[in-house]
């Protein structure tokens, strides 16, 4: 059955069709037979509890240059599709948390992936504390005093912002770096939000592996190799990816987790895996289906249309 499918992004005008993710999801529905329509999160309105967004029509081509064919702009109400890909990139500020709520007055008559209520009630680094035994020494805190305890007990650690995205900001300090006080005046200098401090895994250095799960099921992995001297694996800066195979440990992880992202309606997530460890759960706009397409053969953007279209049936 042909869906009505609108997708919540940032400009399809600036994407980059060969690694963008969800520009293979709206190739693969447009392959399948549906219609697809864009707006962006700022055209958003409620009025009388109903949900509208301004925005055009498009069909999509694996065209540099030419990749979206748009229609004429017009306002639509958002009930009357199928279905909602909440897709613009993070951060995860008070505009992603308020466009919660707008897709949330919808969902579930218009089915939204992911479920807004839960990607707002799933912060990326804050989710995976959830699962214990999976995770590294991990604290989070505004408190500078429990930082140096835990730099004092862990010794080398990694610095992160809570709701940051593609690595950015993140720093490793070894146990006699002096410039970590000065850094953690600087980010609270920049903003009001606590930071994560995590026992630096060596593993790292061969790589920080992005696992797809659809409905709770992984479907594949990528490893992305950071470049040499650098801990950022994150393809936005500088990563590699590489092909590579699922192993007992990530199995046993994507067990543990799986369960609780389906009963979330979490349909469409990212988890990161460096050594045994889970660092990530990603649920706001999970990359790395391009990658794996690439050089496994694996859609998990068609395996996500299955069950979207299974659900709606």
């Amino acid at each position: 059955m042909p869906l009505k499918v609108a997708v919540q992004m940032d400009p399809i005008e600036g994407i980059n069709i060969e690694a963008d993710t969800t520009f293979l999801m709206m190739e693969t529905a447009q392959a399948r037979g549906h219609s697809l329509f864009v707006y962006l999160t700022e055209t958003l309105a409620m009025e009388d509890g109903r949900v509208f967004a301004r925005g055009r029509d498009v069909t999509v081509q694996r065209k540099a240059g030419d990749h979206a064919r748009l229609g004429e702009m017009r306002r639509v109400e958002l009930s009357d599709f199928d279905v909602v890909l909440m897709r613009q990139d993070p951060p995860f500020d008070m505009r992603y948390i308020d466009a919660t709520f707008f897709l949330e007055a919808i969902h579930p008559k218009t089915l939204v992936v992911n479920n807004p209520a839960e990607v707002r009630s799933a912060p990326e680094k804050i989710f995976v504390t959830g699962f214990p035994g999976l995770q590294p020494p991990t604290l989070i805190t505004w408190d500078r005093e429990a930082i140096r305890e835990f730099r004092a007990r862990h010794g080398d650690v990694v610095l992160k912002p809570l709701n940051g995205k593609g690595g950015s900001g993140v720093t490793r300090h070894l146990a006699d770096d002096p410039n970590l006080g000065a850094l953690l005046e600087i980010h609270a200098e920049l903003t009001r939000e606590p930071v994560i401090v995590q026992k630096f895994l060596p593993a790292v250095t061969k790589g920080d592996k992005r696992i797809l799960l659809v409905d709770g099921e992984p479907v594949g992995a990528i490893n992305r190799v950071p470049e040499k001297g650098q801990i950022r694996s994150n393809m936005a800066v500088g990563g590699t990816p590489e092909p590579v195979e699922l192993s007992a440990r990530d199995r046993e992880i994507c067990a543990a987790i799986g369960p609780e992202l389906r009963r979330r309606g979490l349909i469409f997530v990212g988890i990161d895996v460096i050594g045994d460890y889970l660092t990530e759960i990603n649920v706001t706009s999970p990359t790395g289906a391009q990658a794996l397409k690439r050089f496994t053969g694996v859609d998990a953007t068609e395996a996500m249309w299955a069950r979207i279209e299974a659900l709606r049936a």
